[in-house]
């Protein structure tokens, strides 16, 4: 309701802006007098109060010049007249409700949050954790990875990441909800030396990537 009447005042400001400006012709002028004028009584009616009665140039009568029968008259035409721009309103918004509809229906999309709470893994050594999802019929991943670097302490390698480790696969249409399975995989990765036990320093590496574990849990 704000935004309907927020919407109706910044519409009646240009229009007063429009009319003071003094540039319009008369037919112009005539016709924005009565939008504006129709703008008012259907917000009063929106709002719930009082209609007010006009002549045909959106002028308000004066009961006190204007009989009984005129004024019952031209009360009855603006109430149809306010109750029509309500069922066209009503009737627009329906419209646009079952456009909206009828194109997420065509392009339906869905996404998958993630919230990493920790990594409980005895590595030893640095782990790059990599989370996906897969197609176990295909046997193949059908997302990026969502990679996350653990450091060897078992916490993140980017400490202001702690408890704010949050992914969204995005794009999942209605191919992917028609698979038969879906998996969610956690890879691990560790990364350091070649052998956990080498201690020759002789012969010692560093910085290399070897596969350490996996898991992966149904999503149906």
């Amino acid at each position: 309701m704000f935004r309907s009447v927020r919407h109706m005042i910044y519409d009646l400001i240009e229009w007063r802006s429009q009319i003071l400006s003094g540039t319009l012709p008369q037919d112009e002028l005539k016709e924005l007098k009565k939008k504006v004028t129709a703008k008012i009584d259907y917000g009063n009616r929106i709002l719930d109060l009082d209609l007010v009665v006009r002549d045909e140039d959106g002028n308000i009568l004066d009961p006190e010049q204007t009989s009984t029968i005129s004024l019952f008259r031209a009360h009855e035409i603006a109430s149809k007249q306010v109750e029509e721009r309500l069922q066209e309103e009503k009737s627009q918004k329906q419209n646009i409700d079952i456009n909206r509809q009828a194109k997420f229906a065509a392009t339906p999309s869905f996404a998958l949050f993630v919230n990493l709470k920790n990594v409980v893994c005895k590595i030893g050594e640095d782990a790059e954790v990599l989370m996906s999802l897969y197609d176990p019929l295909e046997s193949k991943f059908i997302s990026e990875n969502y990679l996350v670097r653990w450091s060897s302490c078992g916490l993140p390698k980017d400490i202001d990441r702690l408890h704010n480790l949050r992914a969204v696969f995005t794009d999942l249409g209605s191919k992917d909800l028609k698979r038969e399975k879906i998996s969610f995989v956690c890879q691990i990765v560790r990364v350091g030396r070649m052998e956990l036990r080498d201690n020759n320093t002789r012969k010692l590496t560093s910085g290399l990537r070897r596969p350490f574990g996996v898991a992966g849990t149904s999503l149906g």
